[in-house]
């Protein structure tokens, strides 16, 4: 269960109100009123007062709308929103009922700040005075001043969260992977992403060619009876041109990629995947040394998008999936014939509740991927389908492949890489544990829905990598980023 289980329905009842209301063509005159309706009064409902609740919402509302929570934009897609953030304790370190008032004051002695002062009862640490060097906790011989580590930035893999003067949470740009992980671990939701949802809505409204593309992690999400024709038939209702199953563009990847990766290996060259955005991110602001080596290949999200850009020139194309680091994707990365737009499940599927449209068991006959592709979306799923095209091409090469499972793996695996120290020729990342299945806008976890996912993927034939891609004009395009 995520940390934030009882104020996701908050985050989920803005976005279904900034859906409708963009739908009905109403979002500019009933903006203000949003908050208003959600916290009707006078009683709070989860904070102190209505006033602040109210704040929250008028907060969420323009993250729901693609924009920054307060005034200032440093552009990233991850957000802090500061008025839920206040109610976080402002210090790490505080003295607990443990304390015996010991002459001695071994806490005291200790702090080089002044920042603990004698109580009646205990010592106390004045928040505004302590640095937390940890001294205090380390010299008290009954163990008791606990060190409180705020979730957000314990979760952080990069060190990427601090504190401002007023003890709100920062989220330093220049370090963040846009992995999302820390989203789900305040208990206070008070972070969160910018979104998508308005303007594709717009476009669908405009009457564009808006097509949908649904990532490989989706099979087994909503249940064993909830296939890719069934969201085919959904998309269709909301108003999208068409539908696309990226475990396709999984088969893409793996193709060109382990082209890419065979010539690698001859050179004496090593290399790390290109799928993972967040993983991307982490290689170029943590690891710049080692830029040079991430793939050309595209991720399998830019490929599906240039297939279908090139039989339409006028697409408009909107991936659907549990990574919010694919909105890093499109607004960081800026590769050529990417995705346009990013929504995570609880975005388009209030995008569904405006248009009254819900996902309905159909038939599991819709593959255009093979299980390879499909298979995109967990660890080592990557690494399964490059050398399956590798056997396919009949490529003699005996790679070695490092499938680092998480974001703590990965800063491992490239931390060996960048002292030579790596014993394998190339590295898998996924920042996510698990893959992307264990994303954090997941619907459901992981361990909820293998066996759904099994089931359904058990059902799709056995057709190889590059006879599904013989299918497609794989000319037509590049798959590599330019």
């Amino acid at each position: 269960m995520y940390a934030d289980e009882n104020v996701i329905t908050i985050k989920h009842k803005v976005l279904n109100e900034v859906a409708r209301l963009a739908f009905e063509g109403k979002l500019d005159e009933e903006r203000d009123h949003i908050a208003e309706r959600l916290i009707p009064g006078p009683l709070p409902q989860f904070r102190c007062c209505i006033y602040k609740e109210r704040e929250i919402i008028r907060q969420r509302v323009r993250l729901a709308e693609g924009k920054a929570p307060g005034i200032e934009d440093d552009g990233n897609i991850i957000q802090v929103i500061n008025s839920a953030c206040e109610d976080c304790p402002i210090s790490s370190y505080t003295v607990t009922e443990n304390c015996q008032n010991c002459l001695g004051k071994a806490c005291i002695n200790a702090c080089k700040f002044g920042a603990i002062e004698p109580g009646r009862f205990r010592s106390h640490i004045d928040a505004s005075k302590c640095k937390e060097c940890g001294q205090c906790a380390k010299a008290c011989p009954y163990n008791a001043i606990a060190h409180l580590k705020r979730p957000c930035k314990f979760s952080c893999p990069v060190d990427a969260i601090t504190y401002n003067e007023y003890g709100l949470s920062v989220i330093n740009k220049d370090k963040c992977i846009r992995c999302g992980k820390c989203i789900h671990s305040c208990p206070f939701g008070a972070i969160g992403t910018k979104s998508f949802m308005v303007p594709v809505i717009e476009a669908i409204k405009s009457g564009k060619h808006v097509y949908a593309m649904a990532a490989p992690a989706t099979e087994g999400q909503f249940g064993p009876d909830i296939t890719m024709d069934s969201w085919a038939e959904a998309m269709k209702q909301v108003g999208f041109e068409d539908f696309y199953d990226v475990g396709l563009g999984g088969d893409m990847t793996a193709a060109y990629e382990a082209e890419e990766w065979t010539e690698a290996y001859k050179e004496g060259k090593k290399k790390v995947t290109s799928c993972c955005p967040a993983f991307v991110n982490m290689v170029r602001l943590h690891f710049p040394q080692l830029a040079d080596c991430v793939s050309t290949t595209v991720s399998p999200m830019c490929g599906v998008s240039r297939l279908i850009k090139a039989q339409d020139p006028e697409a408009v194309t909107v991936f659907i999936g549990p990574c919010v680091a694919k909105k890093s994707e499109v607004v960081d990365q800026q590769i050529k014939g990417n995705a346009d737009y990013v929504l995570t499940y609880s975005e388009i599927r209030a995008i569904m509740r405006a248009k009254n449209v819900e996902l309905k068991p159909c038939e599991n006959q819709n593959q255009i991927a093979s299980t390879f592709g499909k298979r995109f979306a967990n660890a080592g799923g990557v690494t399964a389908a490059v050398l399956q095209s590798m056997k396919e091409a009949n490529a003699d090469v005996d790679v070695k492949v490092h499938k680092a499972n998480g974001a703590a793996e990965c800063k491992k695996a490239l931390l060996l890489m960048r002292a030579a120290k790596l014993p394998a020729d190339f590295i898998e990342g996924m920042a996510c544990e698990g893959g992307c299945v264990g994303g954090p806008s997941a619907y459901n976890d992981q361990f909820s829905s293998k066996k759904s996912r099994d089931s359904l993927i058990s059902q799709a034939d056995d057709r190889g990598i590059h006879e599904n891609l013989s299918h497609y004009q794989m000319d037509s395009f590049s798959m590599h980023r330019e």
